[in-house]
């Protein structure tokens, strides 16, 4: 009777053993990844970091239901943007108000900064259909039927969509142009 419970026992930990040591693998190989979705999407560091860490409670939570390796980036992506989705049914916003809040203009301290922060605002002013398919191509180096997958789309709806995206930034990006230019000329 000891001897059954013993072998039961023994199995426990190699099973946590392993799990373990799969996890660890899981993070160490896609946690920057992960991160830089997350500050993507919630532009603050700290809430990144809070998001990304819950991603991965979770992943740890279900990693038995994880069968194919391949598929851990978009797995943990999908877990990402769920979890990012709680925070704002959790979320109570607080309301300020204006007269007691100083605006500051800092200005960028270079032209390069000035231009990503302007692609950034033009990206963010896309609907959301457009940029979020963007954003996993440019980012993360995805397939259309990656993204398909993930956004759970049909690959043509997706390469549709990619299509439109940057034809929307070059419109953009034009008009931006056209503005600047009239302003110094």
């Amino acid at each position: 009777m000891f001897s059954r419970n013993k072998t039961k026992l023994s199995a426990v930990p190699s099973d946590i053993a392993a799990k373990q040591k799969r996890y660890e693998a899981l993070v160490q190989a896609l946690h920057a990844d992960i991160y830089r979705y997350a500050y993507w999407l919630v532009k603050d560091k700290a809430i990144a970091e809070d998001i990304v860490q819950e991603t991965f409670l979770r992943a740890w939570r279900s990693l038995d239901s994880l069968k194919d390796e391949k598929a851990a980036k978009a797995w943990l992506i999908t877990i990402l943007r769920r979890e990012n989705a709680r925070r704002f049914e959790r979320k109570q916003f607080d309301l300020v108000d204006m007269d007691d809040v100083s605006l500051e203009d800092g200005g960028p301290s270079n032209e390069t900064q000035i231009e990503h922060q302007e692609l950034q605002r033009l990206i963010a002013n896309l609907s959301e259909e457009y940029r979020e398919p963007l954003m996993l191509q440019v980012m993360f180096g995805y397939s259309g039927e990656e993204i398909a997958e993930q956004l759970d789309l049909n690959k043509n709806t997706v390469m549709t969509r990619l299509f439109r995206a940057r034809n929307q930034l070059k419109e953009q990006l034009e008009r931006s142009n056209e503005g600047r230019d009239y302003k110094n000329g």
